[in-house]
This record gives structure tokens, sequence and C-alpha cells, in this order.
């Protein structure tokens, strides 16, 4: 059958689980997750991880597939959705994805360009240059070097930043050059996307407040204590470098108390959905929906109803 693939897009705290989950309760839908955080195993609370009940209602992918030590790279994942696609279609069910990591969807629809392997020593350099100028500063050499890289990346966005700029060191060319080279691939299949945004980002802003307290309680500092003594983690690896687990774990490192754990993770997960509603509304051939408006749920699937072939909503 030749299903499309249906993509669920959206911000941190946008509501992308819950109509998921609507979804899968209308049509034979598995779940791919389009998260970088959702990778990890252990990593529940500081992650929103879909609990053990909605996985046994509905099958997931791409979740607990690594230990919270290793690395998954855009490219990669993009091979094991495509993968997980084409597995969900022959058994005559409909692949939705799921998530708010935008390089990862940009992977999956267009392949991404083939960029020289990190060089450890260089990365060292560059990080002890950040170390005594700063970040922002970073950004200003990144911009000399490569601009048109340096226009679409926060001045804090050290990860990127760094990229960035071990590219240029390394290889003598920017980063937007090699991009450029890369141009674009076909899909392997038709791809519906779908993004919710916010009409007002106030009350985003104060859902994520909320969803960060909820982690809280349910014991988010605990999680990443236990993180700490189960497995050989440092600060750098990229699972540890997840909003929140970052903050938390220099909480737990004594950087700062409670109160500025709070005001940090949720400063920084504010920066996160920015980032996420910048990528979107950058991205082409999405239908955006307000994930405010109080019939979200139908509206979504009224919206696919009309788009997916008769036999995919029979099942």
């Amino acid at each position: 059958m030749n299903l499309p693939v249906v993509a669920l897009l959206g911000p941190t705290a946008s509501g992308k689980t819950r109509v998921a989950m609507s979804l899968a309760q209308r049509w034979p839908v598995e779940i791919v997750s389009l998260d970088s955080a959702l990778v990890y195993r252990d990593m529940d609370i500081g992650t929103a991880k879909p609990d053990a009940a909605m996985r046994l209602r509905v099958p997931h992918h791409l979740i607990d597939i690594l230990d919270p030590t290793q690395s998954y790279s855009a490219a990669r994942f993009a091979e094991d959705a495509w993968e997980r696609v084409e597995d969900i279609v022959a058994a005559g069910r409909v692949p939705l994805l799921v998530g708010g990591t935008m390089l990862y969807f940009k992977a999956f629809r267009e392949g991404l360009a083939v960029l020289p392997q990190a060089d450890p020593d260089t990365r060292r350099v560059i990080d002890a240059m950040a170390a005594d100028v700063g970040w922002p500063a970073m950004h200003e050499t990144l911009a000399t070097l490569d601009p048109q890289t340096a226009q679409r990346l926060e001045p804090t966005d050290a990860q990127r930043i760094q990229r960035a700029l071990e590219i240029c060191y390394v290889t003598g060319r920017p980063m937007s050059s090699w991009l450029a080279d890369a141009g674009e691939t076909t899909p392997r299949r038709d791809i519906l996307a779908v993004s919710l945004e916010p009409s007002d980002r106030l009350v985003l802003h104060a859902r994520i407040a909320e969803r960060f307290e909820e982690m809280l309680e349910l014991g988010l500092i605990g999680e990443v204590r236990r993180l700490r003594e189960t497995y050989p983690l440092d600060p750098a690896l990229p699972s540890m470098r997840c909003v929140g687990y970052r903050q938390t774990w220099q909480y737990l490192d004594g950087e700062f108390g409670l109160a500025r754990l709070r005001e940090t993770a949720i400063a920084a997960t504010r920066q996160l959905a920015k980032r996420q509603l910048t990528w979107l509304r950058a991205t082409e051939a999405v239908d955006r929906f307000d994930c405010l408006r109080d019939d979200l749920e139908d509206a979504v699937a009224g919206w696919l109803e009309e788009r997916l072939p008769a036999a995919a909503l029979r099942g």
C-alpha cells in the first residue's frame, strides 16, 4: 500500500502526545519518536517519555534504544526511522512521526549533507577559547567565517557554534558551503506534516513552567542522581545536555539551589521552544494548527481524514 507518512510536529508542551494518542484511537497508528532525548534509557521524567500504558496501547519506536553514555545523530535517526516506517506500512498501519527535534525531521524528509567527521583536538581548542571569551564572542568569530550559519544560530548555542567553527578550521570551508553542495533528496514516501503552534506564547510558557513543576514532583532530581550513579556520565555528553538534565546536574553539583534550578530550567525550555518555532516557521509544506484551540484533536483528525487513503482509515 502506498501509504504516506504523517508527521506531527511542534514545540515542547504543545500537546503533541495528546493529539497522537487521540489519532491512535481512531486509526491503526504506530508512533515513531521524533525526539532526540527519548532515545535514551532511564531518562523518563525529564523527557516526558510516554508511559508504559501508552506504549502498551500504541506501538512506539526509537524510544529507549541507547544508554545515556552514547551519542545519536540526525543521519542515523533518518536511517532508523525510514526502516521503521517501511515495517509499519508493510503491516498495513499508518506511520506517525511525533516530536519536536526539527533537525531529525529535516534529515528524514530531505536527507543531510555528509559533513566532515568530528575532530576532538580541534573541539578542545574551541572549548578552551570559549572558556576564555564566552560563546557569544565565539559566535562573533563564526559570523566572520560563516555568516550564513551564524545568522541562524543563537549566540549561546554552544554545541552548534562549536561544530560550525570546527568545520571551518578543519576544512577551510564554511558549513553553509558543505550544506549547499549536498542539495536535497526526494523522500521515499509522501509526508503529511502538521505543526502545533501557539497563538499565544505566554500560554505556552505557562505550560512549560507547569510541566517542569510536575517533573520535580515526579522525582526529576532523583532520576538524575540515579543516572549519575548508574552510568559513567559527564555533563558534556549529549544526553546530559538535554534541557532539564543539564540544569539538574548543576543543582546536584551545588552550583545553585532549588529556586535557581526552576528558573534556569524553565528559561532553557522556553529557549528550546523558541528555536523549535523558528525552525517550524522556516519549514515548508507544513499545515499549521493553533495548539491552544479547544477542538485541536478533532481538527487535526479531520484534516488527516481528508488526506489519508480510505484503506488506511479502515485498518
